[in-house]
């Protein structure tokens, strides 16, 4: 299997294992992360995905250059369509996408963290954009995505460079919540967020991922207009009630698990 699924209570683990090609991402690799994500969303019992790499070498060494090498220009668009199919898919998913980031996560490799919901990064990481190197540019959403995150003038250096950024520097630059951890804590840190994440509302945490989804592009107006309609129907829910309740009788909260979106 190029992905491996682990389950444990409300967190889904999804790991690429490639390790001997740096975890590149191939159409397979592709294929089953789009096909893992779309399940966990529909599984009423997954509350949030971690997703990270084999190894500690590489969390994804970008596209599998030697899948591409061998394509024609109709056959990289059909490509780089399904990357990009998939990336959107992680970047919407009504679940939370944790990117623990172990070692290299160069080009879709890098584009992949970018879509995720945060990452989360060991020491050793490091990212970079390498394309124009090789006369490519990224194809996986990284011209559209790193300048939202980063600011134009610092992703078009990083892209037209090949400058790579280390998980300091790349905390310095808002692309992690947190300070990078330690390698061997990695993991352990990681599905300790998204069980945080997981014992919250799950109504709240999928709308929450969705008003941030719809206010991405949209002017302010439009977006505090969904927030309204959204925050409204969290306050008459069922869900409200009982977080309200728990929080006044000082006990944790325990949410029923949500209904599929189907």
């Amino acid at each position: 299997m190029t992905v491996t699924v682990d389950h444990a209570d409300a967190v889904l683990t999804l790991t690429i294992d490639r390790p001997a090609a740096h975890n590149a991402l191939d159409t397979e690799v592709l294929s089953r992360l789009g096909a893992a994500v779309d399940d966990a969303g529909k599984d009423p019992r997954i509350r949030a995905v971690v997703l990270t790499g084999a190894g500690e070498k590489a969390f994804s060494a970008g596209a599998d250059l030697k899948e591409i090498a061998a394509l024609d220009a109709d056959g990289a668009h059909k490509l780089l369509g399904t990357g990009q199919r998939v990336l959107r898919a992680i970047e919407r998913a009504p679940v939370p996408v944790i990117a623990a980031v172990n070692g290299l996560a160069l080009g879709g490799g890098f584009e992949l963290v970018l879509a995720s919901t945060f990452p989360i990064l060991s020491t050793n990481a490091s990212f970079g954009l390498p394309e124009s190197g090789l006369g490519l540019i990224p194809g996986y959403g990284g011209t559209q995505r790193l300048p939202r995150a980063v600011g134009p003038r610092v992703a078009a250096h990083l892209m037209l460079t090949g400058t790579r950024l280390d998980a300091t520097r790349a905390y310095e630059l808002g692309l992690t919540p947190l300070p990078p951890v330690e390698p061997q804590e990695l993991l352990i840190i990681a599905r300790g967020v998204a069980n945080t994440v997981a014992a919250h509302g799950p109504h709240a945490v999928r709308a929450i991922l969705r008003a941030i989804e719809i206010g991405r592009d949209a002017p302010l107006d439009a977006g505090l207009a969904a927030e309204t309609g959204m925050a409204a129907l969290a306050v008459a829910g069922a869900e409200s009630t009982e977080g309200v309740a728990a929080f006044l009788e000082r006990r944790p909260a325990r949410f029923p698990d949500p209904e599929a979106i189907r």
